[in-house]
């Protein structure tokens, strides 16, 4: 199996667990961390999810992923966590949360009308393909959502 199918699969797997429990899938990630390959599920809930939803999860799921372990190429480490509060926003429902709230954003290219990379703006709109910030001085700038490396709601402390 692909990166993108094993994540797939873990979606698929973990959605029926989280819906019975009011649970809002936020990301699924495979990712190798030196020699270890990791599954990364994180889940958030109203109020904030805590050690025992994770737990409670990890349980449920880890038997559905065995199932499974001849088609993935490598042993893996599954961890099911809270994102935190700088996790990226990826999803439609992440930008909608977020609209009208400054982000941190971290671009892979320099756009036309910026010399940063990175810089803060208010999160005024977004669709399937661009997001359309604020920036500081009132001007308004529209984003290729492939052009975005990161995107996090911004916090100063």
């Amino acid at each position: 199996m692909t990166k993108k199918e094993i994540e797939a699969t873990c979606e698929k797997l973990v959605m029926p667990i989280l819906d019975d429990r009011n649970f809002e899938l936020v990301d699924v990630e495979y990712v190798k961390e030196g020699s270890n390959y990791y599954l990364r599920v994180y889940i958030d809930k109203e109020g904030g999810i805590t050690i025992d939803d994770c737990v409670d999860v990890s349980h449920q799921l880890s038997p559905l992923l065995d199932a499974f372990e001849k088609e993935f190429k490598d042993a893996y480490i599954l961890e099911v966590s809270s994102p935190g509060l700088l996790r990226p926003l990826k999803k439609d429902k992440d930008f909608e949360r977020n609209l009208n709230k400054m982000v941190e954003i971290k671009l892979f290219r320099t756009l036309e009308k910026m010399k940063n990379k990175e810089f803060e703006a208010e999160l005024v709109a977004f669709d399937e393909k661009t997001i359309t910030v604020l920036l500081e001085d009132e001007e308004s700038i529209v984003i290729d959502r492939n052009n975005l490396a990161l995107i996090r709601l911004a916090f100063e402390f």
